[in-house]
């Protein structure tokens, strides 16, 4: 097993900026997401990691090792595509057997582990059959125990589950997730899948255009958004922002009276979860909020309306227990919790730490 260290890692294709200069360390034995949408970087990134992109500054180390300008073959890892990439000619054993036979391995080592890759990945009674015998989520299987029987130092993952569908897909999350902390080697694993992220890593860095906005724990990133990128790309719904003016040192959220840090300006962003408000009973006070839609969701309600100065928001209320009247158009008294909200500037940067 191995750490990774970026340093100074930027990318350029021609006049277009894919990266820019990155800073990232991994420790030995971490599973890292890099979580963001489609064209922040995330797969360049991981393809610089393993050798088959260039970086155009900056060093990719393995270990103390500097591995930027060797080929893949040499930077001690292995890599799980999206599309599987099982050879459809050999037999789920030669499909995991093949990176050992590449390094000339001795036949009862590749027997070895071979065998203790399929029992992890449970495929062990699927080892003399073809790829085209197989389901999605089998031939996943086989391309995560190839990778893992050649036992790398580091493992890269890209989008490894989105060919799968929903149901499969949790199967499968959280069966990775038991076998790579069995195996214990440094994943570094691309999604653009918020829910895979947060179920699986252990941090996640989360990118967008290029850089990476926040690096922290799961509960980090969706309690303590840095940026108004991650409050509104992390969470389900995302995070609600409110633009609020800034009166004597307190803003009015629709009659309820809130205090922001001090010094925090004329206008701010009130970063508010869904699921962080309750139903404000008679005389408890809160602040008026507009149905327009409401969904049930299994054991909860989410609501689409407006708050204050007519802004979109949407709350999650549970299902269970009494509830107002839901026909669109209806006011409902909504109280936040405090300590939950996140202050940001116009700019979207977090002016405070929650406890």
């Amino acid at each position: 097993m191995a750490s990774i260290t970026i340093e100074g890692v930027a990318k350029r294709f021609g006049d277009v900026r894919a990266l820019a200069e990155l800073d990232l360390t991994v420790a030995d034995g971490e599973f890292l997401a890099l979580l963001g949408p489609s064209g922040c970087g995330k797969t360049t990134l991981l393809r610089i990691i393993a050798g088959l992109e260039s970086q155009t500054s900056g060093r990719v180390l393995i270990g103390a090792r500097d591995v930027s300008a060797l080929p893949p073959r040499k930077r001690g890892l292995a890599m799980v595509f999206q599309n599987y990439a099982v050879f459809p000619h050999l037999t789920v054993y030669e499909n995991v057997a093949f990176g050992l036979r590449m390094a000339k391995a001795d036949k009862a080592r590749i027997e070895r582990q071979v065998e203790k890759a399929a029992t992890l990945l449970h495929i062990e009674a699927l080892l003399q059959r073809h790829p085209a015998q197989l389901s999605g989520g089998q031939r996943q299987r086989v391309a995560v125990a190839r990778a893992l029987a050649v036992e790398p130092a580091v493992l890269l993952m890209d989008e490894p589950l989105s060919n799968l569908d929903a149901l499969l897909r949790l199967e499968m999350r959280a069966e990775l997730k038991a076998v790579l902390a069995g195996a214990g080697t440094t994943t570094i694993y691309v999604t653009h899948d918020q829910t895979e992220a947060m179920g699986l890593a252990d941090r996640i860095a989360v990118m967008h255009a290029g850089r990476i906005e926040q690096i922290g724990t799961p509960s980090d990133i969706y309690d303590r958004p840095a940026t108004r990128f991650v409050g509104g790309f992390v969470g389900s719904p995302p995070m609600n922002f409110l633009e609020l003016p800034v009166r004597d040192g307190k803003v009015d959220l629709g009659g309820f009276i809130l205090s922001p840090p001090p010094d925090a300006g004329s206008k701010l962003l009130l970063g508010l979860r869904g699921e962080d408000v309750v139903l404000a009973g008679p005389g408890e006070g809160g602040f008026a909020f507009t149905l327009k839609v409401a969904e049930l969701l299994g054991p909860q309600i989410l609501l689409t309306g407006t708050a204050t100065g007519g802004q979109p928001l949407r709350i999650v209320l549970p299902a269970a227990g009494p509830l107002p009247s839901l026909t669109p158009g209806s006011d409902i008294s909504l109280k936040p919790d405090p300590a939950r909200l996140r202050w940001m500037n116009e700019a979207g940067q977090a002016l405070e730490t929650l406890p």
